[in-house]
């Protein structure tokens, strides 16, 4: 039985196990791959990443160093997490079955996606699911943002404070009447394009344009630098549901020491309730997240550290 099972590599996945590496935990790394959704960049022509601060530097040191723990690390997917005397079972999807006296969730979470044509073949070549994370590159740019709920106005928002123009695509009223959607209302670099649905998006090496299909029917383009789906997250909780309480958005809801309503299960990043999606952010809480299982497992009757038999 190991001390601790990671499951997910992320930025918060790769800390946690870092951390409980060089606190002697027998720990072990259940993830697709390392970095998580570091691995897949805006790309977007003559784009200055280094304007923004980011946490991908950090994260690839400590995917690096993790890669190397051959031992601590394998590459799978978990489908689901039982309870079992002493700790919990964890299934993957090769079919493989680890125990372990701690589990710590760091699964992240996905950008809801539009599902029209043109979508896959633009993902993050000018098609982004974070305005938090890449507003800041497009200072005196033109951008849409895609959504109603107050993600995709708050992303709105964002970018209309340093961007050329903002145009926002809602496909019903949404959270406008909210202060948000008051706010954006008095911005003069925002148009808003209420009921109005996206039929496709079209580009060369990167999106370009987005065909909207207005309320009478007809469809139009819009030509923008880069185009935000904000039409919420999807966290990754499914091999935890029923184990631990989730809160409305379906995250996992954590308390300050990243402990979840399941005794031995904690959660950190983009999983959680924790604001806000961002990488720095999800270094640290993996951090923390690994020092409260430490502290729970100090608890335990069995000894921190020993080797399985």
């Amino acid at each position: 039985m190991y001390d601790l099972i990671i499951i997910g590599g992320g930025p918060a996945g790769l800390t946690a196990t870092v951390y409980a590496v060089r606190k002697r935990l027998n720990v072990l790394l259940i993830t697709k791959d390392l970095g998580g959704k570091t691995n897949y960049r805006l790309q977007l022509p003559d784009l200055e990443h280094h304007l923004v601060i980011n946490g991908e530097e950090v994260v690839n040191r400590f995917a690096n160093e993790v890669e190397y723990l051959e031992f601590a690390r394998e590459f799978d997917r978990v489908e689901s997490v039982t309870p079992v005397p002493g700790g919990y079972r964890v299934h993957t999807r090769k079919g493989a079955e680890h125990t372990a006296r701690a589990i710590l969730v760091a699964t992240g979470a996905r950008g809801q996606l539009m599902e029209v044509p043109g979508e896959k073949d633009f993902m993050m070549r000018g098609l982004c699911y974070s305005a938090v994370s890449y507003a800041p590159l497009f200072v005196g740019r033109n951008v849409v943002v895609i959504g109603s709920n107050t993600l995709a106005l708050r992303a709105a928002a964002d970018l209309a404070r340093i961007a050329r123009r903002v145009t926002l695509v809602m496909p019903d009223h949404g959270d406008l009447d909210g202060p948000l959607g008051r706010k954006l209302r008095g911005f003069a670099n925002v148009a808003i394009l209420e009921e109005h649905s996206v039929d496709q998006v079209k580009g060369d090496d990167f999106a370009r344009t987005l065909v909207v299909r207005r309320p009478n029917g007809a469809t139009a383009e819009l030509h923008a630098d880069a185009f935000f789906v904000e039409l919420g997250l999807v966290p990754n909780t499914q091999m935890v549901k029923g184990l631990v309480a989730l809160d409305a958005l379906g995250r996992i809801e954590v308390d300050g020491r990243n402990r979840t309503s399941a005794p031995g299960i904690f959660a950190a990043g983009d999983v959680t309730n924790v604001h806000a999606e961002q990488v720095l952010i999800a270094i640290g809480e993996g951090a923390k997240a690994a020092l409260s299982a430490y502290d729970y497992l100090l608890e335990q009757p069995a000894e921190v550290g020993a080797v399985p038999a």
